[in-house]
């Protein structure tokens, strides 16, 4: 049996964004989908760090373009799930729905004083 490897909260929102961008997903792409759907600010050095960290997992596979056709035009790195990263992300993801499961929480607003 092998051992599940859990994500952290910023792993898992990293992943997401992967698999929601699809071919798209770069470092700014990324950054800027994390955002938008969590309306959290993401702060770029961070980023990059845990992209490296899940490459060097082998959770996602990065691989570089050729220059942008653009004056000084630099390349991107291009991200996406690898087979490991879908697993750990569904197992993560299917633990905090274990975790979840039979919480009842009301919205602030709503608790007695």
């Amino acid at each position: 049996m092998t051992r599940t490897r859990y994500l952290s909260e910023f792993e898992i929102h990293v992943l997401l964004a992967v698999a929601q961008l699809g071919a798209d997903a770069y470092g700014v792409s990324i950054l800027r989908e994390i955002e938008r759907r969590s309306g959290r600010r993401v702060w770029i050095g961070p980023l990059y760090t845990s992209l490296a960290k899940l490459e060097r997992l082998r959770l996602l596979r990065g691989r570089a373009t050729e220059p942008l056709a653009i004056r000084g035009g630099r390349s991107r790195r291009l991200y996406s799930l690898t087979a490991a990263g879908t697993s750990s992300l569904y197992d993560s993801l299917a633990m905090l729905d274990r975790m979840r499961d039979g919480v009842r929480l009301r919205p602030v607003g709503s608790l007695p004083k």
